[in-house]
């Protein structure tokens, strides 16, 4: 008779709920659940945990084209380094948008991550001329919603001057009528919102969410922590 592998214990962790899907739990088991939220651990209730489990998944890889230690996640990653990977070099997004960081804590350099496969770094940097190799933190967007998405673009600091009202994508700002290679300020209204360095969704790139700073964002160093530049000549609704 073959030997029956037993279930993992039930899951306290973020971390081990995503050990017990890939270990045979099948299912999180009824009780609480731990979440994460600015990296400490609050509590969940059941069902809260099961519609965040059902909505967001990544699996990460410390090697490229899927190779080497992988590990699975449901919720925010402050440092893989705590999960004992030295940096992600392949990803598969199965649901739910995410957001990449270059660093620990959510800093550095940031690369939209919607659902598909990731092989190697440039997958994650497209045309962005950073060459950035690894990941080492990343939380999923939840407000995203692309469907009902509005930003309002501004030409100076604390929503001054000039303003560009928004609801879909735009390639090429310029050629749709807004006379700046800059943008001084943005105001998210509703849903999450990519903007990029140069036309054709090229260059650094910034992930601008509706219930991050509640959707203002005074000044360009604001729209990451290390926003080099405001010029943005093109912007995108996130993919959900």
């Amino acid at each position: 008779m073959g030997r029956v592998r037993a279930a993992p214990p039930a899951p306290q962790t973020q971390w081990q709920a995503a050990e017990w899907l890939g270990a045979g739990g099948g299912h999180l088991p009824w009780g609480d659940a731990w979440g994460y939220a600015s990296s400490r651990a609050t509590r969940m209730t059941s069902s809260e945990a099961m519609d965040t489990l059902g909505q967001y998944k990544i699996t990460v890889w410390e090697e490229e084209s899927f190779q080497g230690k992988r590990c699975e996640f449901l919720m925010e990653c402050p440092s893989i380094m705590e999960r004992g990977f030295r940096k992600i070099r392949s990803i598969k997004v199965e649901s739910g948008p995410w957001v990449g960081f270059e660093y620990p804590e959510y800093q550095g350099q940031q690369f939209i991550l919607e659902k598909g496969d990731y092989p190697r770094w440039e997958a994650w940097s497209g045309n962005s001329g950073y060459r950035t190799e690894h990941l080492l933190s990343f939380r999923p967007i939840k407000c995203a919603n692309h469907n009902d998405s509005k930003a309002i673009l501004y030409e100076a600091e604390n929503f001054q001057g000039h303003k560009f009202e928004l609801s879909d994508d735009y390639p090429s700002l310029q050629a749709m009528g807004w006379g700046n290679k800059e943008v001084a300020s943005i105001k998210v209204n509703s849903g999450a919102w990519v903007a990029y360095q140069y036309p054709g969704y090229r260059g650094y790139q910034y992930v601008l969410e509706r219930d991050r700073q509640n959707g203002e964002f005074k000044k360009y160093n604001e729209y990451s922590s290390q926003a080099h530049t405001n010029q943005i000549q093109s912007i995108r609704r996130v993919q959900h």
